[in-house]
C-alpha cells in the first residue's frame, strides 16, 4: 500500500445511490463493503462524509435562513450520515467509531485528537462528524483540519466525476481532465476541487489531495495502492 494512514472526505451523495435525496441503504451497505476491503488491508482510515444528500447550508432551500443556523443544521446532517455509515459499516463487521465536533454523548463520542489517533492505532475507523462545529467552514474545510491533525498522509476525495476538470464534464462534454495540479494552480483557476479555505490549508502543510470516482467499485483500493487515478493536488 502507498498509504498507511489516509483521510477519505466522502460527498453525502455517495449515501443516496438511486434516490434523488436521503439515505440508501443499498448504498450505504455498498461503501461500506469498499471501505473494509482497503481496511483489511491494514491501512489506518479516518472518513468524513458531508450532509448534502439532508440539507446543504447554501442551499435554495436555506436562501433565506441565517447562514450560521442553516450551517448548523448541515453539521446535524453529517451526523446522521455518519450514523448510517456506522451502521453499514458494523453489519460487515468493521469497529467504528464516531468523533462529533458538536457534543451529543448519547450517539458519538467527543471530538479529542489523542482519543482518535488511538481508536486508529487499534485498527478502528474512525468517523469524524460535525464538521469543525463551527458555522462558515465547509466539510472540506473540517477534512483538511482533520487530516492534519491524526497526521494523515494524503486527502483521498471521492466524488462522481473521475477527477479534475478545467468545466463541468456533465455539462460541457469537451471538458479537459487534469492528472495533476498544483495548490496554486486549483486557487487560480477556481477550479472546484475543495473550497479555497481547505486548500490553502493543505498547500500550507504539504499535504497532497486526491479526486477521484468514489462510485467505480474498487477505485478506492487502487488509489491507495498507487494507482495513477484521478487527479493528485500536491
Amino acid at each position: 500500500m502507498k498509504y498507511k494512514r489516509i483521510l477519505l472526505k466522502l460527498s453525502g451523495e455517495v449515501m443516496m445511490g438511486d434516490s434523488k435525496f436521503g439515505i440508501n441503504l443499498s448504498a450505504a451497505r455498498e461503501l461500506a463493503r469498499e471501505i473494509k476491503d482497503v481496511h483489511s488491508s491494514g491501512v489506518q482510515l479516518a472518513i468524513v462524509i458531508g450532509g448534502g444528500n439532508i440539507f446543504r447550508g447554501l442551499s435554495e432551500s436555506a436562501k433565506d435562513m441565517d447562514r450560521a443556523t442553516a450551517d448548523y443544521m448541515g453539521m446535524l446532517a453529517t451526523v446522521i450520515n455518519s450514523l448510517a455509515l456506522q451502521d453499514a459499516l458494523e453489519a460487515e463487521n468493521v469497529f467504528t467509531r464516531i468523533l462529533s465536533a458538536i457534543e451529543m454523548h448519547n450517539i458519538a463520542e467527543p471530538y479529542i485528537r489523542r482519543r482518535a489517533i488511538r481508536h486508529m492505532e487499534k485498527g478502528r475507523i474512525i468517523i469524524f462528524a460535525g464538521g469543525t462545529g463551527n458555522p462558515y467552514f465547509s466539510t472540506d474545510t473540517a477534512a483538511s483540519l482533520r487530516a492534519m491533525e491524526i497526521h494523515a498522509e494524503v486527502i483521498l476525495k471521492g466524488t462522481k466525476v473521475d477527477g479534475v476538470y478545467d468545466a463541468d464534464p456533465m455539462k460541457n462534454p469537451k471538458a479537459v481532465k487534469f492528472d495533476s495540479l498544483s495548490y496554486l494552480e486549483v486557487l487560480k483557476r477556481g477550479l472546484k476541487v475543495m473550497d479555497a479555505t481547505s486548500i490553502s490549508m493543505c498547500m500550507d502543510n504539504k499535504l497532497p489531495v486526491v479526486v477521484f470516482n468514489m462510485f467505480k467499485n474498487g477505485n478506492l483500493k487502487k488509489v491507495i495502492m498507487g494507482e495513477k487515478i484521478g487527479t493528485t493536488v500536491s
